[in-house]
Parts: C-alpha cells; sequence; structure tokens
C-alpha cells in the first residue's frame, strides 16, 4: 500500500493544537451526559415531582435519541460538510443542557434529554473524525491517546462530578457544568476548523434510517425496561422485541439491496475496520457493565458514602490516564495487537479478583484493583481505535467513526442490561440458597455467639439475620456478574488474529511523511 503525503490538516501547529482541544472538549461534554445524571436522579425526582418510572426516562430518552441519531453522522456529515454540522451540534447540545437544568417537570426534562440525544450523536464521531484528519497517519497513536482520555474519562468521572455537584450546589449543575465546554468548542470550530468537501448529490435514504431507527429505539426501550418488567414474561418486552428484530431485518434487506444505503457498507469489506468494532463492542460492555456495577457495590453492599464511592470509581481512570500517555509511544515499537491482549488480560485479572471482594474488602485492594482494570482498558482503547481506522479510505472515516460509536453504545446498553438482570435474578436465588441453611438444625446457628447475637425467638435477631443474608446474596451476586464479564474479556482475547501488523504500516507512512517534508523543502 502506498502512504498518502500528510495534508495541510495534519501539519503541526497553533491552528491544529486549538482543533484538538475543540475536539476534546466535545468529546468530554457529550462522554460526561452518559453517565453524570445518573447520581441525580432522586434529587431530580422530587423537583420535578415524578415517578420512579418517569424519573428513568430522563436517561432512557437521552440513550434512545443518541443511539438513533448516531448512525446517519457519516452521510450527514459528507452532505453538508463536517465543520458546519459540528458547530451545529455543538451548540445545540449546549443550549438543550441549559433547557434540561431550567425544566420545570418531567414532560420538559424529557423533550430536553431528547434534544441532547439528538445533537449529542454526532459529537464523539466528528470529534474523532476531525482529530483522525488532523495527525498523520504515524502520529495517530498519540492522536487516540488524547481523545481517548475524554471518551474514557467522562463515563468514569461522570458519577464523581454529579455527586460532588448535586450535594455541593443541586442537581441543575449537572447541566449546566456544559455551557463552559460548549462555549468553548462552538468558538474554537468556527474559529479554526477547516471545512469538508460537501456533496450536494447525496440522497438521504429515508426507508434505511426509519428501520433501523425502529429496530434501536425498540432495542434500547426493551433492555431498559426489561429487568423491571421479567423481560419476557411481559407482554411489552416481548413486543418491543419483535419490532426491534423486524426494524433490523428491513434495514439489512433494504441496505445490501438498495444503490445508495446512507450507512456505507464499504466500511466492513476492510479487515481492521471489523476488528476495531469487534473489540470496541468487548470495550463498550466491559467499561460499562463494570461501572454500572462498580457504584452499587460500593455504595449499597460496603457502605460507603455517594462521594467516596465517586472517589473510588475514579482511581480506575487514573489508571486510564497512565495507560494512554505511555500507550502512544509504546506503539512505535510494540505491535497492537500484543498491546491489546495485554490490556485485556490485565483487565481479566482484575475481574478476577473482584469475584472475590466482600462487605469487607479493603480500600488498598478496591484502589489497586481499580487502577490495574483502568490500565488495561487504556491499553486496549488506543490500539484499537488506531486499527479500525488504519486502512480505512478517508472519504469513509466520519462514516466509520459514527458506526464505531453505534456499535459501543449498543454493545453497553446489552451489557448493562445482562449484567443488572442477572445482579437481581442471582441475588434472589442466591438469598432463597442462603435461607434454606438458617435452620435450628445448623451446628453453626448453635455456636454461643452466633446465638447471642441471631436470636431467632426475636425480632431483632431476626430482622439481623435478614440484613446479613441480603448483603452476603448480593456479594454472591455480584461476584457471578463480575465472574460473567471476565469470560467475555477473555473470550476476546483469540480474536486477536484478525488484527494485522501496526508497526510495518506506521513505519512506511512516517517514512512517507517525512519523504514528503523533504520534497516541501
Amino acid at each position: 500500500m502506498t502512504a498518502a503525503a500528510p495534508s495541510s490538516a495534519a501539519v503541526p501547529g497553533f491552528r491544529r493544537n486549538m482543533v484538538t482541544i475543540c475536539a476534546m472538549t466535545a468529546t468530554i461534554m457529550q462522554a460526561l451526559d452518559t453517565t453524570i445524571a445518573n447520581v441525580a436522579l432522586p434529587y431530580m425526582q422530587g423537583t420535578l415531582s415524578a415517578s420512579q418510572d418517569q424519573i428513568n426516562w430522563v436517561l432512557t430518552s437521552y440513550i434512545v435519541a443518541a443511539a438513533i441519531m448516531t448512525a446517519p453522522v457519516g452521510w450527514i456529515a459528507n452532505r453538508f460538510g463536517r465543520k458546519r454540522i459540528f458547530i451545529v451540534c455543538s451548540a445545540g447540545f449546549t443550549v438543550a443542557s441549559v433547557a434540561c437544568g431550567l425544566a420545570q417537570d418531567i414532560n420538559q426534562m424529557v423533550l430536553f434529554r431528547l434534544l441532547q440525544g439528538v445533537f449529542g450523536a454526532a459529537l464523539v464521531p466528528l470529534s474523532q473524525a476531525v482529530m483522525l484528519d488532523s495527525y498523520a497517519l504515524h502520529e495517530r497513536a498519540k492522536a487516540m491517546s488524547i481523545w481517548g482520555m475524554g471518551v474514557m474519562m467522562g463515563p468514569i468521572m461522570g458519577p464523581s462530578l454529579g455527586a460532588w455537584l448535586t450535594e455541593t450546589y443541586s442537581w441543575h449543575w449537572v447541566f449546566f457544568v456544559n455551557l463552559p465546554f460548549g462555549i468553548v468548542t462552538v468558538l474554537g470550530l468556527i474559529a479554526f476548523m477547516d471545512e469538508t468537501e460537501q456533496n450536494a448529490e447525496l440522497r438521504f435514504d429515508w426507508f434505511g434510517f426509519a428501520a433501523l431507527a425502529v429496530g434501536i429505539g425498540a432495542m434500547q426501550i426493551a433492555l431498559d425496561r426489561g429487568e423491571q418488567l421479567a423481560w419476557f414474561e411481559s407482554r411489552e418486552i416481548v413486543a418491543e422485541t419483535v419490532v426491534s428484530i423486524a426494524g433490523f431485518y428491513y434495514f439489512f434487506a433494504h441496505s445490501l439491496t438498495t444503490p445508495k444505503p446512507f450507512i456505507q457498507f464499504a466500511i466492513f469489506t476492510d479487515r481492521n475496520f471489523i476488528s476495531g468494532c469487534v473489540f470496541m463492542s468487548v470495550m463498550g460492555l466491559v467499561l460499562f457493565s463494570t461501572m454500572a456495577l462498580a457504584s452499587p457495590y460500593l455504595q449499597s453492599v460496603i457502605g460507603y458514602p455517594i462521594m467516596t464511592a465517586g472517589l473510588l470509581l475514579a482511581t480506575r481512570g487514573c489508571g486510564t490516564f497512565v495507560a494512554m500517555m505511555l500507550v502512544g509511544r509504546l506503539m512505535r515499537f510494540i505491535e497492537a495487537r500484543t498491546l491489546i491482549v495485554t490490556g485485556l488480560l490485565t483487565m481479566a485479572l482484575s475481574l478476577y479478583v473482584m469475584t472475590g471482594w466482600t462487605d469487607q474488602t479493603s480500600v488498598p485492594t478496591i484502589v489497586v484493583t481499580s487502577i490495574a482494570q483502568g490500565f488495561g482498558l487504556g491499553l486496549v482503547f488506543v490500539p484499537l481505535s488506531t486499527v479500525a481506522f488504519l486502512t480505512l479510505p478517508n472519504h469513509l472515516r466520519t462514516d466509520g467513526t459514527s458506526m464505531l460509536t453505534l456499535v459501543r453504545n449498543v454493545a453497553s446498553s446489552i451489557g448493562i442490561s445482562v449484567v443488572i438482570a442477572q445482579l437481581t435474578e442471582g441475588g434472589r436465588r442466591a438469598y432463597a440458597v442462603l435461607n434454606e441453611n438458617v435452620t435450628p438444625f445448623n451446628d453453626a446457628m448453635r455456636m454461643p455467639d452466633v446465638a447471642r447475637l441471631l436470636d431467632m425467638n426475636t425480632d431483632a435477631g431476626r430482622a439481623l439475620m435478614d440484613a446479613v443474608l441480603q448483603v452476603q446474596a448480593q456479594v454472591i451476586a455480584f461476584a457471578r456478574d463480575y465472574q460473567l464479564v471476565m469470560m467475555v474479556t477473555l473470550c476476546a482475547v483469540p480474536l486477536t488474529v484478525m488484527i494485522g501488523s501496526t508497526l510495518k504500516t506506521l513505519r512506511t507512512q512516517s517514512k512517507a511523511a517525512a519523504d514528503h517534508a523533504a520534497v516541501m523543502d
């Protein structure tokens, strides 16, 4: 493969640095909003006079809107120009965030969260495409390290920042915090970003988009509500599943037969891009499912207050930061697949340690395990982001970034739903099994110290026994969840054979860039 010379956008300098900052602020702004509102839900519920089901739509509406609107980002950017769409989406997301903070009732909040999701869907794929275009191929590992910090740190720091803002000020500031990021992003993009070529001849595939929107929307709603409604015991979940399957069927049937689908399936002819999608789905599942488990474990099982739990969760981000600072340089000497395998095994080891956590697990153990897990996540994320676009043609890059984001979002939704469902059901089963052993014939129950504290002939003793059983059942259920995520991570290790050599390609591109610079001089 002949290496292309770097474009003017890839030339280092003040302009490129400013575009990088804008892309990062957009990424952080959107990534934070995937989790920052979670901890504020109880406070919102009272202010907005909403029921438990209604307040959950604050999260669901954002997720559904963002998932649906991620897919057509590539077409929209190609049709109207990347800079114009990036500015419109950044401004729209910022305005919608402020509107969320000013919402007076649950209907307004859900409406503004829908708008947030619509505008926010484009921010991550567009920022990644901008970063890829702003750096020459031999510098893309560094670029993906910078960009990846925003994507990875948003979900990790979201709960901590949300808890601090809610307790220190009010839940409104969970949304107002986006205002400075939005202003910086919009002004910076206007001043420093170059517009891409617009293709006015592109026509929108409305049927394909509608079918995919129905498929994704119905699936997201089913995943979100499944645990509350006992999954397929509910007619609603069955109906949503059927609608989702029908939507995906018509989307693929139509897209594979129409001459101009709005998603360019040519991106799936690139082996490296397919590899990136596979590992991005694993990353989405591991990152968000473990995050969904860690917060309730620290608060409900061990009993830490919300601020302490938030700080402990943030330690995983420290490991991620360190890995991302190192991995850009390591990719000059080590194959990407080697780094990905190392990261997956590190994550699997940390998950194995977490299967042994109890309600007595010490803070140092939690911190070391979290840092190791974050380090593994960082080792995987940057190389796979680089590999995915290593050989993808430039004109398919925006489509590729939107598809990669969509894959991560869908995988994270599935992962969260599966682990939460297993946690709930596993807790019930473990409690039932443990409760069977609470009998007068159990020798352990007749030990003097146990009998004195857990006297089953008194109300206090029975209440204390129930509390002990509840905690132990939760410990067992969490351990099984961590074991499941660990097995998924280990199953991904053999798939690294799909990834080709990156060192050869990067060295070829570096030589081409040097030769081009010499010619220009």
